[in-house]
């Protein structure tokens, strides 16, 4: 991969992180006319980009939350 294309690989994950490997592959490939496969998940890994599933946070309701806010205002005091 050329360094053009490595420039253009870095500003469009760092743009948009949820993008898939195959989404970006297909950026690269309008943009610089390149034709590649796995050469972006290489490329990504070399520069230090690893795909991460994102962590799942616990729904609160409205009354949790104030019941959790009444608890914590009693204890500070």
């Amino acid at each position: 991969m050329t360094e053009q294309g490595q420039h253009i690989l870095k500003r469009t994950v760092r743009r948009s992180h949820q993008l898939s490997a195959e989404s970006i592959a297909k950026d690269l490939q309008t943009l610089c006319g390149l034709q590649i496969s796995t050469t972006v998940h290489r490329e990504l890994h070399g520069m230090g980009f690893h795909g991460q599933a994102a962590a799942s946070r616990s729904y609160i309701t409205k009354c949790n939350a104030k019941c959790q806010m009444q608890w914590c205002k009693e204890q500070c005091h």
